[in-house]
């Protein structure tokens, strides 16, 4: 009985060893660089007609946020964000105008906060279309919303459906703009950002 007694408690011991490690891996923070890449496909619209600075959206990673060959957080992980700035068309002249940025990765069912760049997106005013330029790739529309003011980070929207659909950052009715569901916006971290990985 003494001798079983010892290997239960051995038994425990290594299980209760196997867990603190596994615990403080889970815990243990890894630091993204500043400039690291971050696609997401937004779940939210946002529309300038309709949107105020301070508005938030929820998006989700398209690819994977990871450093070398290590996955912090897969894609599919939530996002938020909010707009930094909206503006509707005038009646008459003005531009509208939408700015987003990254707030905050859900990881393990915790938000960490991020720094991100922005996406900015302008039309021209009365008579003017959106600034826009169609990329190619892989069978996909893909543009580049108007960057306002020589713009920070790099904005690049990709066509959701068919190829040749919808554009992700159009002009509505020729001076409102439009950041649509489904949307692929790439921002860039401001700022190294320490994250757990994703269990």
């Amino acid at each position: 009985m003494r001798h079983a007694g010892i290997r239960v408690a051995v038994v425990i011991a290594a299980l209760t060893i196997v867990f603190v490690q596994a615990m403080a891996q889970k815990a243990a923070k890894t630091s993204i660089p500043a400039g690291t890449r971050v696609l997401i496909r937004m779940i939210d619209s946002m529309d300038s007609s309709k949107q105020k600075a301070g508005d938030r959206f929820t998006a989700s990673l398209e690819t994977n946020l990871q450093v070398d060959d290590r996955v912090i957080a897969p894609r599919g992980t939530k996002v938020y964000g909010r707009l930094t700035n909206a503006k509707s068309a005038g009646r008459m002249s003005g531009a509208g105008e939408l700015t987003l940025e990254l707030t905050d990765i859900v990881i393990n069912g915790t938000a960490y906060p991020l720094v991100t760049s922005t996406y900015e997106v302008r039309s021209e005013g009365k008579g003017k279309k959106t600034t826009r330029r169609i990329l190619g790739g892989a069978g996909l529309g893909a543009l580049i919303g108007g960057i306002a003011g020589g713009g920070t980070g790099a904005a690049i929207g990709v066509a959701a459906g068919a190829a040749g659909g919808t554009a992700v950052a159009a002009a509505k009715g020729g001076k409102q703009v439009q950041v649509q569901s489904e949307a692929l916006l790439e921002f860039r971290l401001e700022h190294a950002t320490k994250l757990p990985v994703a269990s």
